[in-house]
């Protein structure tokens, strides 16, 4: 029963990490495309962390899976913020079909 919940997981893990990549070629601009990559390839990328630690069930691999875990999860949205600060502060332009544009808002207060 751990075994199949683990492969599940991975399953799922790869799946999320599947549509994270679709979302980096397919969305339309950088901001877009920064919330794919960071939401669906954390997500996907810590599910298989856990069906990994699940299927292998040593302590030791738990303890690393959790370590990853931890350090993926403080990294990858600041990463992806730095990013977007940067892509903004640059000029990089936002889709023409965005909503709005709340830090150019901000700015002009």
């Amino acid at each position: 029963m751990r075994e199949i919940s683990g492969f599940f997981l991975l399953l799922i893990g790869v799946l999320f990490d599947l549509f994270g990549c679709i979302g980096l070629v397919r969305l339309p601009d950088i901001y877009n495309r920064l919330q794919a990559a960071t939401k669906c390839v954390t997500l996907g990328t810590c599910l298989i962390l856990i069906g990994s630690a699940v299927v292998v069930g040593s302590a030791a691999i738990v303890l690393k899976s959790l370590l990853f875990i931890i350090f993926l999860l403080i990294t990858s949205p600041t990463a992806a913020h730095a990013l977007a600060k940067a892509s903004h502060a640059s000029g990089i332009r936002l889709w023409e079909g965005s909503v709005c544009d709340l830090l150019e808002e901000e700015k002009e207060k």
